[in-house]
């Protein structure tokens, strides 16, 4: 009885070792198949990853060169790019209420400005007493210098304000480039610069998504309105701040937002540099702005079904109501149903393109217009009036 047990004992055993042996042998060979295999794969791995690499850094190298504009034009224009704190005194409780907003220096006629909009100083000009207190408006440079404003001009009608600035002796200003605001598209890359929430010089990258935006609800005072929309983001601090382009160019006035949360939601308007530029020469050259003049009422109900009536595929243009007696327009044989399509070579889109087109056009210059009346095109040209000449001046103060 004990020698089968033993003999089961030992042949147990005897074979234990063996079939261990070959259990760990073939466990051996299976880590070394796997270990080969691994090793085989990290080295295909790496040499792929190595070759995806390699392709991004060959397909960055387009992005790579963007970005580096994007530096350089933020670093050019930055001692341009001013934050400004506008304080309203409220009497007779003698209370201060604080209102920032972004700015950017400019010069002509040798001297230096800071163009802004109206809405970022009003605080500090309608003062309770009807004088406008420059320590209330404080300039802070990018290198923290502060100043004070020696003299304000500014433009209800398009939320312009121009401020004269004065460095110490010894110290110098640098003005911005300005650029062609006329020569921008859908799709240009830009960057905002501002004080977004007081948080000065800070620079945003986008794109211009629209341009002609002129049904805005700005203010009462605010009826020229021709924006560039944007979306760069801007938030409560930019208004006034620039838009520049690749090149470090000015080419808008960041202005507003639309927004449901009154913070940034990817829609801004920015008003092109050279509608603001010509406003604030004409302020500090001449006290004030001269609004060029037609002499017409236009048909603010032009439709698709009032156009295909006169004749026309679309409602492209503005048709005339009425043409004042006397004016630049009746000078030009203007009459009532007109449709014009084209001012001084530029498509008029609507009612309120035209409006913004003569009242930005140089007084007394030569517009040719093509205007469509009774199924014929006909090329005119008028001689844009002053518009104080035939009704209430422009709105406009200098301080």
């Amino acid at each position: 009885m004990e020698q089968p047990i033993r003999s089961r004992s030992f042949s147990r055993s005897r074979n234990f070792p063996w079939i261990a042996v070959i259990v760990l042998a073939v466990g051996s060979a299976s880590a070394a198949a796997r270990s080969a295999v691994a090793q085989s794969s990290a080295e295909t791995s790496s040499a792929d990853r190595e070759q995806a690499y390699q392709e991004l850094v060959r397909e960055a190298e387009p992005l790579e060169r963007l970005n580096r504009v994007v530096r350089k034009a933020a670093r050019f224009v930055r001692p341009s790019v001013v934050h400004i704190d506008s304080v309203e005194t409220s009497f007779p409780r003698n209370e201060y209420i604080e209102e920032a907003g972004s700015g950017v220096i400019v010069s002509f006629q040798d001297r230096y400005f800071v163009l802004t909009n109206r809405h970022v100083i009003l605080s500090a000009l309608n003062t309770p007493d009807g004088r406008t207190r420059f320590s209330n408006i404080t300039v802070e440079l990018s290198d923290r210098r502060r100043l004070n404003p020696v003299r304000i001009w500014d433009h209800p009608e398009t939320d312009v304000a121009i401020m004269e600035i004065k460095p110490s002796y010894g110290e110098s200003l640098i003005a911005a480039r300005i650029g062609d605001s006329d020569a921008v598209d859908v799709g240009d890359f830009v960057i905002a610069v501002g004080s977004p929430f007081a948080l000065s010089h800070s620079f945003t990258f986008g794109i211009i998504s629209a341009k002609g935006r002129r049904r805005l609800e700005l203010g009462s005072d605010v009826d020229l309105k021709e924006f560039m929309q944007i979306d760069a983001a801007i938030n409560p601090g930019n208004s006034g701040g620039p838009l520049i382009n690749m090149r470090g160019e000015v080419i808008g006035l960041n202005t507003a937002i639309a927004s449901a949360s009154g913070n940034n939601e990817g829609i801004g308007f920015t008003i092109p540099i050279n509608m603001a530029m010509r406003v604030a020469r004409q302020m500090v050259e001449r006290n004030e702005f001269r609004r060029g003049f037609l002499g017409v009422t236009l048909d603010r109900s032009f439709s698709p079904e009032k156009a295909r009536q006169v004749g026309l595929s679309n409602p492209l243009g503005a048709m005339l109501r009425e043409v004042q007696a006397n004016s630049p327009a009746a000078a030009a044989r203007l009459k009532p149903r007109d449709v014009i399509l084209e001012f001084n070579g530029v498509r008029v889109q609507d009612d309120l393109h035209l409006i913004n087109l003569s009242g930005l056009a140089p007084i007394g210059s030569v517009v040719h217009l093509k205007v469509f009346r009774e199924g014929r095109t006909l090329d005119l040209e008028v001689v844009v009036g002053d518009r104080t000449d035939f009704e209430i001046p422009s709105q406009g103060s200098r301080r």
